[in-house]
C-alpha cells in the first residue's frame, strides 16, 4: 500500500561521488584494516554526501509505502539512500560488509557497516524535522566508529576510539563531553527532575502487551519530569550524549537503530545499558562491547541514574 502527501513531482538528487568520500579520509594501505578514526571520517563524508537529497525531499511530495503496518513506513528515499551509502562505503573500504534496515545483510568483508539510511522515517515522511542518517562501523561485533547526521538541522554527531564529537551549522567539530548535571549536593538528580525520550510503546508492543505497555508508559510519565515519544532512536541517544535529554530508552530495537548512537553516548561520558536476549546472547544491563545487538536499552546522559526506566525497559526487552 502507498500514499502520497502532495501532487508535485518527487525530487531525486544525483548520486554522490565515491571519489569525494574516498578522498576525504586518509585510507589504509591495501591489506590493512582501517583505524576507528579513518572509519569515522569515511562515514561522515558518506552521510554528508547523501544529505542534500534528503533535505530536498523533506516536506516535498513523496510516495509512502507501508512495510508491516501503517506505523512502519518506508519511502523511495530510504531505499535510495541506503544503496548510495553501500556504494560509497564499499568503494572507500572494499573489505566491507553491510547490515542495513532496507537491504539486510550484504557482502562478506571484515568491516561491518551498520546502516539506517533514515532513522525516523515516519518523522521524515510526515514533515517532522527529527530524523537522521546513522552509520556505524564494527569489527567482530564491536562498534568502533559511528556517525549520526541530522541533515535538516545540520548536526553531525560522531565517535571513534578517542572521543565523541559534534559539528553544527554554526561551529566546527568539537569534542562532545558535557558536564554532568548533578544535584546541589553533588549526587545524581532525582528521577522527577529528569526528562526521558523514547519510541515506546509502539503499536506492535501495544498489540502484544496492551494494558501492561500502557501501565509501563504511565509509570514513566508519572516518574519523570517529562516523557517525549520522539521516534528516532539514533537522535534520542545523541541528544542524551549532548546533555539535551537525560534518558533515552527503547524496548524493541534493531542494531541499525542504535549502533552509532550508543557509541556517541558512551564516548561522550554517558552509559548504554543493554537488556534482553537475541541470537543466543543475553544482556542484563551491564555495559558490553556488543550492546548494540540487544533488543532493549536504557541510555543515560553523563551523571544520570534512572532505575525506574531500567526496570521498565528490561521487562519489556526480556518478555517482548
Amino acid at each position: 500500500m502507498s500514499e502520497s502527501n502532495t501532487s508535485a513531482a518527487q525530487p531525486i538528487a544525483p548520486s554522490p561521488s565515491s571519489d569525494d568520500v574516498a578522498s576525504a579520509a586518509e585510507l589504509p594501505s591495501a591489506g590493512e584494516l582501517p583505524s576507528a578514526q579513518q572509519l569515522r571520517g569515511i562515514a561522515k563524508e558518506a552521510a554528508w554526501a547523501v544529505g542534500p537529497a534528503l533535505r530536498l525531499a523533506f516536506r516535498a511530495q513523496m510516495d509512502i509505502d507501508i512495510k508491516t503496518s501503517a506505523h512502519d513506513l518506508v519511502t523511495i528515499y530510504d531505499k535510495q539512500t541506503e544503496q548510495q551509502l553501500v556504494q560509497l562505503l564499499s568503494q572507500a573500504i572494499p573489505d566491507s560488509r553491510f547490515t542495513g534496515e532496507e537491504g539486510g545483510a550484504q557482502g562478506s568483508g571484515r568491516v561491518e557497516w551498520i546502516i539506517d539510511p533514515i532513522d525516523g522515517t515516519s518523522n521524515f515522511a510526515h514533515g517532522f524535522a527529527m530524523f537522521s542518517v546513522s552509520i556505524a562501523a564494527a569489527l567482530d561485533d564491536q562498534v568502533i566508529a559511528g556517525v549520526v547526521y541530522d541533515p535538516v538541522n545540520e548536526l553531525t554527531f560522531s565517535a571513534d576510539d578517542d572521543a565523541a564529537y559534534l559539528q553544527t551549522r554554526e561551529q566546527p567539530e568539537q569534542a562532545l563531553k558535557p558536564t554532568p548535571k548533578l544535584a546541589a549536593d553533588g549526587d545524581p538528580r532525582r528521577e522527577n527532575q529528569l526528562n526521558l525520550v523514547t519510541s515506546f510503546p509502539g503499536a506492535e508492543m501495544l498489540a502484544r502487551r496492551g494494558t501492561e505497555a500502557l501501565e509501563g508508559f504511565a509509570e514513566l510519565v508519572t516518574t519523570y519530569s517529562s516523557v517525549r515519544r520522539v521516534i528516532s532512536g539514533a537522535l534520542e541517544l545523541c541528544h542524551a550524549a549532548a546533555g539535551w535529554a537525560d534518558v533515552a530508552a527503547g524496548g524493541k530495537t534493531n542494531p541499525w537503530d542504535v549502533a552509532a548512537g550508543q557509541l556517541v553516548l558512551r564516548r561522550a561520558g554517558g552509559r548504554y545499558l543493554p537488556f534482553g536476549a537475541r541470537g543466543g546472547r543475553s544482556w542484563e544491563g551491564a555495559e558490553s562491547p556488543d550492546a548494540h545487538l540487544a533488543p532493549g536499552y536504557v541510555g543515560l546522559a553523563p551523571g544520570v541514574e534512572a532505575p525506574t526506566a531500567a526496570r521498565v525497559f528490561a521487562d519489556f526487552a526480556y518478555r517482548g
